[in-house]
């Protein structure tokens, strides 16, 4: 832990805030909204503090405050405006830059109170559509341009799929109202991203069938076994980095051979199925390009 950030660059804070280093720059040149610690070097840093602060500006600012006027207020306006905008409950932005901080000082207790502000006005799967998808694709960038560390993404991954879990197991109790066919969902092998793939257990749950929900790196021999228990069987397999891209296409080729017959489908989504050639598919195989599209089709 001795590597968690506390300390950003301006180009982490442009990462984390939307708003581009150069216009930070000059808002603070012009208004002095920011003070930035300088190196040795006169290398601008920031702490915590003033990434809560920017994040609070960047939201005034897309609600159509200017930024002349925020460089006004006195530094306790700012927050309590915030509180004023987002007790609309539709500011879908303040949740996504909670949730960010939540995940910069590891505050679990802000995750769940903004989480519980959300659910009491909208559904857990309009939460996780308008603001946990959104943001898990603004962590992916942010853990690839170095702005955060596996840890961040690790810490906020885990209490979504707290939220994820909880939210599953009120449907698992439900009974069953769709026969045609039953859903068996399974990461590839070393593959561990399973958040997409538990979203979507949430989903087809949620339209009545029936799933069996195996999770991460799965034998496709393994999986040959669940058609000894059942006679119509989609299996669902999301692809985020395994397995690799010069080997996706035997990959899928091999679950074919071992899974798809006249009563089985295999439907693939994910990071990696742009690299399938989808020209060589039988028809029993669909490719989704996005966790919508597959919803769409359930």
């Amino acid at each position: 832990m001795n590597n968690i950030k506390s300390v950003f660059s301006i180009k982490d804070l442009e990462n984390l805030s939307g708003i581009k280093a150069h216009t930070i720059r000059i808002w603070e040149k012009r208004y002095d909204i920011l003070q930035p610690m300088r190196t040795d070097t006169n290398i601008r840093l920031y702490d915590l503090a003033s990434l809560q602060k920017l994040l609070n500006i960047t939201l005034l600012h897309d609600y159509g405050y200017k930024i002349s006027k925020i460089a006004t207020y006195p530094q306790e306006k700012i927050p309590s405006l915030v509180r004023e905008i987002i007790s609309t409950k539709n500011a879908k932005n303040h949740a996504i830059s909670a949730f960010k901080m939540a995940m910069m000082n590891f505050d679990q207790e802000l995750f769940f109170n903004t989480y519980n502000w959300l659910i009491a006005e909208k559904s857990f799967k309009e939460i996780f559509h308008q603001v946990f998808i959104p943001l898990m694709n603004e962590l992916g960038l942010l853990w690839q341009s170095d702005t955060i560390t596996p840890a961040h993404e690790h810490f906020v991954s885990y209490l979504i799929k707290q939220k994820l879990l909880v939210n599953t197991e009120k449907l698992q109790v439900l009974k069953q109202t769709k026969f045609d066919k039953v859903f068996v969902l399974s990461l590839p092998l070393n593959e561990i991203h399973e958040l997409g793939l538990m979203y979507l257990n949430y989903e087809i749950l949620l339209n009545g069938y029936k799933t069996i929900y195996l999770g991460e790196s799965m034998p496709i021999e393994n999986l040959k076994d669940l058609k000894k228990h059942f006679n119509s069987i989609v299996f669902v397999s999301y692809m985020t980095v395994q397995p690799e891209r010069d080997s996706i296409n035997d990959y899928v080729a091999k679950m074919n051979h071992a899974l798809v017959d006249d009563n089985t489908e295999l439907w693939l989504t994910g990071r990696l199925v742009e690299f399938i050639n989808k020209e060589e598919l039988s028809d029993k195989i669909s490719i989704f390009d996005s966790i919508s599209e597959l919803i769409d089709r359930i």
